[in-house]
């Protein structure tokens, strides 16, 4: 019977339950449910809009003041959202609209950045005096060489000054252009000697007779960058040399480090070098000659000249005596040659010899040009730490090394730097029992201080929030409407006689649990026997016929 019941109210369709609680509404109540919807899905909206990050991207960034205000006046006159950044060097505008914003203001010349170029000179005005189309000029150029000079990557900002003078006929009087720049970088960010120079060199080769000693590069710091003027390399320091010692002080020191690591482990010893370097520029020429003569000494000329003279000089006293007329020629043969007249038998009265001699020249000459930076001395120190030996009962201690290992670190470490004893280097290498190194305590931030806790908390709020808003909805308006439905809902399926009143509280409730076969027909034949009449219609329902009519 219980079967039967349940095909026939299978076949009979009936609306679902929740379109029937809402028809069994009244019309107020209708209102109110479609109000308390409404009102769930704004507040819903509200806290989802409102725990959302709209995306915003940089419209334009490192402005000045006044680009800044104008700008921001321009968003407003578009109704454009924005926000502006921190230390308001920057002003952001939602991501989807910031290209379209950029070329609505670009073409309102925004922004204009402080510099103006060769534009200025586009609204020339008719009758301009010579000086004023002068200074016009060298501010256009002085804006074009800033514009062109900022877009160097490091280069936040730049300013150029042109210092121009008039020309004149007379030479004596000529002066050279000169230029000033003021560059300033970016944090954390440095220029170095070949990037200046190029700042230079496009200074120079932009403004006619400009030479590159007139150019001065100077830094947001007021720091000298160009070389030329630098009272420090002027009184004989650089910055260069400096930084070349430290690299050569640390170079050596990594070698050591290296050699030395595997052997006793790191942190178990220090090493400092200390380094001398000549940075003097000298040029020496020398021309040496060896003491004459040597024995492999060969001779380059030799000439001899012998002169012999028979012919007498003048003899005698001066006086009146000398001047005698000669005397008498004799011939030698017949007699003796008389006095005063030139020798006999061949014999020559003066004799002249000289000789000359060259040898070659031993001669040196050399030509030396000494680079700078050269070692002139190395000083190095290096301390090991005393060896930790474990103990049979677990415990630990340390033990000095032995004079072997101390040997043998000490060849390393002199291989290593380089050692050169006609220089003058200098090492020292001992051991000694390291100090424990104390870790300094750090003082604990508080969580509520904590930037990332904050930012976790932040989040946690907007999650709670929603919960709550989904909470309050689900409490104040969903489980209302559901028990109100359930209140209105039609009752359970009730098998009554149609036209009998006294029998409206039969009823047969279908139970989930399964009975027997036997408890199914004990059933049926109770009911048949308290209540014929709703057997009867029953049966009637499943012949298809009522009481009115017949088949």
């Amino acid at each position: 019977m219980a079967t039967a019941d349940t095909a026939a109210a299978q076949r009979t369709p009936a609306p679902p339950q929740l379109l029937q609680a809402l028809a069994a509404l009244s019309q107020r109540q209708k209102m109110a449910a479609a109000a308390a919807i409404a009102l769930a899905i704004s507040m819903l909206v509200g806290v989802w809009l409102w725990s959302r990050t709209p995306d915003y991207a940089v419209l334009f960034a490192n402005l000045d003041e006044r680009d800044g205000g104008t700008i921001v006046t321009a968003l407003q006159q578009q109704n454009i959202p924005y926000r502006v950044g921190p230390g308001g060097a920057a002003i952001l505008v939602p991501a989807n609209v910031v290209h379209d914003v950029r070329l609505r203001l670009a073409a309102q010349g925004l922004p204009k950045g402080g510099l103006v170029g060769f534009e200025v000179l586009e609204g020339q005005k008719l009758g301009v005096s010579q000086f004023l189309e002068q200074v016009n000029y060298q501010r256009a150029l002085e804006g074009e060489l800033s514009r062109t000079i900022q877009s160097i990557g490091s280069v936040a900002a730049a300013r150029v000054h042109l210092a121009i003078p008039k020309q004149t006929g007379f030479l004596r009087d000529d002066q050279k252009p000169s230029a000033s720049v003021l560059l300033n970088l970016y944090a954390g960010r440095s220029l170095d000697s070949s990037q200046v120079a190029g700042i230079v060199h496009l200074v120079a080769s932009s403004v006619p007779r400009m030479s590159n000693e007139r150019v001065s590069v100077v830094d947001q710091n007021g720091k000298l960058l160009t070389t030329s003027g630098d009272p420090q390399r002027a009184a004989g320091l650089d910055s260069n040399q400096l930084s070349y010692v430290r690299q050569v002080e640390h170079a050596t020191i990594q070698r050591i480090e290296s050699i030395l690591a595997p052997l006793v482990g790191n942190g178990n010893f220090r090493a400092q070098v200390t380094a001398d370097l000549d940075f003097s520029q000298v040029e020496e020429t020398a021309e040496t000659f060896k003491p004459n003569p040597s024995p492999d000494q060969a001779i380059r000329s030799q000439q001899t000249t012998e002169q012999y003279t028979q012919d007498p000089g003048a003899q005698g006293v001066p006086g009146a005596l000398t001047n005698q007329p000669p005397v008498p020629a004799t011939a030698p043969i017949t007699q003796p040659a008389a006095p005063g007249t030139p020798g006999t038998n061949g014999i020559p009265v003066n004799t002249n010899r000289s000789a000359l001699l060259n040898y070659e020249l031993d001669r040196s000459i050399q030509h030396i040009r000494q680079a700078p930076g050269q070692i002139r001395r190395l000083s190095v120190a290096v301390v090991v730490n005393h060896r930790t030996q474990t103990l049979p009962n677990g415990q630990t201690r340390t033990v000095p090394l032995t004079d072997d290992e101390m040997a043998r670190i000490t060849n390393l470490v002199r291989e290593a730097m380089g050692f050169n004893q006609g220089r003058g280097d200098s090492l020292n290498v001992s051991a000694a029992p390291f100090a424990p190194v104390e870790e300094e305590a750090v003082a604990a931030l508080p969580i509520w201080k904590d930037p990332a806790m904050i930012a976790l908390g932040k989040e946690l709020i907007k999650y709670v929030a929603l919960i709550g808003v989904l909470a309050l909805v689900y409490l104040g308006v969903i489980k209302p409407l559901v028990k109100a439905a359930a209140t209105h809902a039609p009752r359970p399926t009730t098998i009554a006689g149609a036209g009998d009143e006294e029998e409206d509280d039969a009823r047969v409730t279908l139970s989930k649990q399964r009975a027997s076969f036997d408890d199914k027909l004990a059933r049926a034949k109770e009911l048949a026997k308290n209540d014929p009449k709703v057997v009867a219609n029953l049966i009637k329902d499943w012949l298809g016929t009522n009481e009115e009519g017949k088949k």
